[in-house]
């Protein structure tokens, strides 16, 4: 009887062990302000992304991936919570006018936690943005189910390429760099640039990566490349800084145009020394990469986007709710497990929590947005598909937009009662011409499912273009 008891627990620690070692250390990668079409496997051909456009051969490319919102903290926030924006803590980016709005609270679940109670060692790297010291420390990383943090915390000082200071969980770090303040949270611009934040960024993964490379991990590395620096632009008129130029540093282009195709071409190296690291240490085999974009491109460096045409087919450029605003590139490269090739599975940033809950075995969170797209990856089983993605938006005017049954996309502005202004992405991806009259059907249906498609929350409660205008 002995014997027996001691070969079934032999057996139950032996299955504990298989399940462990199946389960992928998982990398999230995600650029920001980089549009669907800066990368060469998106299209682009001025840019050189070699290493990127090797994970998309390597991997698989999404062709209909989308951002959780069409700007930075709203679309981290439902990448945290598997949320979509109706639904997810924080819907806007409201900086110091409203610091708590634009951050996570206790009882707010996010990736890190599920994973970090599933037994993965967790860190964020570079920029947060759901949650800062004073009003917002209760969404700091740490918080939230990250075991360590090196970055930013707010977005506006993320802007500086080159701070003066980063946070190391929530110690202020010191960077020999000599920066001018303007503005708000930290942000300005460097007069002595020494240390480029994602370089140092770049160097944390790694070791983050090696120090791990015996267990299960979770490493969320947010760049901020290539988001311009707001500040240095209205100051001196070129948002685009960096060390160098890189292979751009003779083209007979302006300065704003060469620094942002050396930003994207410098993230792209980063990433390279990702993957390379990754087969050098053994581990690539094991271990899930994502790459992403957090929104739509900017124009705020003051560089030229006819020339690198950032948008690829689609309209729009960040703060749109047409898709040049949230579909970004999404790759995944998972050697000898993930598909290699394209796919055109519809599917959004809120799906990451439910994906990763899946691979590691961690508790699926209930009454989440999200699908798991685990199917999809490993060529596997039946794979859900979204009715609706929801997106909304509140500068200048409350705005919503949904994509029906992954064909229509729906906008309605003005007013809650405004016509939806209909696209039929089958036939123009685009997003040019509205066919609200051709199928009204398909436009109430969308026009309802809007109406109900959010939570009321106080920070965050809709004001219509209209309703501003008659308050003046």
């Amino acid at each position: 009887m002995l014997s027996l008891l001691r070969v079934f627990v032999a057996s139950c620690l032996l299955s504990l062990t298989c399940v462990a070692a199946d389960r992928p250390n998982l990398i999230f990668i995600m650029a920001d302000d980089l549009g669907y079409g800066d990368l060469g496997c998106y299209g682009q051909r001025v840019i050189a992304t070699p290493q990127l456009d090797r994970m998309a051969a390597e991997g698989l490319r999404f062709t209909h991936f989308y951002a959780g919102a069409t700007v930075c903290a709203p679309s981290r926030s439902v990448l945290m919570t598997g949320l979509h924006h109706g639904h997810t803590r924080v819907r806007g980016n409201a900086g110091q006018t409203n610091p708590a709005a634009q951050a996570l609270q206790k009882g707010d679940i996010t990736v890190a936690e599920v994973l970090k109670s599933a037994g993965y060692r967790t860190a964020l790297i570079g920029k947060w943005g759901l949650g800062n010291v004073g009003a917002a420390q209760s969404g700091l990383p740490r918080k939230h189910g990250f075991d360590e943090f090196y970055g930013y915390l707010s977005q506006h000082h993320a802007h500086n390429h080159f701070p003066d200071y980063l946070w190391r969980n929530e110690t202020r770090e010191p960077i020999d760099n000599v920066v001018t303040y303007v503005g708000e949270d930290g942000a300005g611009y460097a007069t002595e640039a020494r240390h480029f934040a994602d370089d140092l960024f770049a160097d944390e993964a790694l070791k983050f990566v090696s120090n791990n490379r015996e267990r299960q991990f979770f490493l969320y590395w947010s760049m901020v490349t290539p988001h311009a620096n707001n500040e240095r632009s209205k100051v001196l008129g070129d948002g685009a800084h960096l060390p160098d130029y890189g292979p751009y540093a003779d083209k007979d282009w302006p300065n704003q145009d060469k620094g942002q195709a050396a930003m994207i071409s410098r993230l792209d190296a980063h990433v390279g020394r990702m993957l390379d690291h990754l087969k050098q240490l053994g581990i690539a085999e094991n271990t899930l990469v994502i790459f992403t974009s957090d929104n739509g491109p900017h124009n705020e460096s003051k560089h030229n986007l006819k020339r690198f045409n950032p948008s690829g087919p689609f309209s729009g450029t960040k703060r749109s709710l047409t898709d040049g605003g949230i579909r970004v590139p999404f790759i995944a490269w998972w050697p000898g497990k993930v598909q290699r090739g394209e796919s055109d599975h519809v599917g959004y940033f809120a799906d990451w929590l439910s994906t990763a809950a899946e691979l590691s075995g961690g508790d699926d969170p209930e009454n989440l947005d999200g699908l798991s797209f685990v199917p999809t990856l490993l060529s596997s089983g039946k794979q859900k598909q979204h009715e609706f993605l929801y997106w909304e938006f509140h500068e200048g005017g409350f705005k919503q937009a949904a994509l029906y049954q992954g064909r229509w996309k729906g906008i309605r502005s003005g007013s809650e009662n405004a016509p939806v202004v209909l696209y039929d992405q089958q036939t123009d991806v685009a997003e040019k011409n509205n066919v609200a009259a051709q199928h009204p059907e398909i436009a109430d249906t969308i026009g309802t499912y809007l109406k109900s498609a959010r939570t009321s929350l106080p920070d965050w409660e809709p004001r219509w273009s209209s309703e501003i205008q008659n308050a003046k």
